[in-house]
């Protein structure tokens, strides 16, 4: 069960970012941290995925974190990066429970 809890805090984590990043009167720094933060945490749970033999899942969490990579960037509106972080919330709360239902699995 504490396992399970550990899984929820990189999605946790990156679902409050993505949040407040929807106010469009964050600085600019908000943003690299953003990025940082998301390309990290999206990597980790795709290499997780990957681990649980996921591979559809992998596709997506490396492609998100890719998107939100600091080195190269992607050059998008603010328009389309408020639908982007949005999709990205659901992804990221949609594998709380695809990760979290495949340890329950093994325990």
């Amino acid at each position: 069960m504490e396992k399970n809890k550990k899984i929820w805090i990189p999605q946790i984590i990156s679902v409050v970012i993505l949040v407040i990043a929807l106010n469009p009167e964050n600085p600019y720094g908000y943003y690299l941290l953003l990025r940082i933060v998301c390309c990290g945490v999206f990597g980790y749970l795709a290499v997780m995925a990957h681990q649980q033999e996921k591979k559809e899942w992998t596709w997506i969490l490396g492609i998100t974190a890719f998107i939100y990579n600091p080195i190269f960037r992607v050059s998008l509106n603010r328009e389309i990066w408020t639908v982007i972080n949005v999709i990205t919330i659901l992804v990221a709360v949609a594998t709380v429970f695809v990760i979290r239902r495949v340890e329950d699995g093994k325990e």
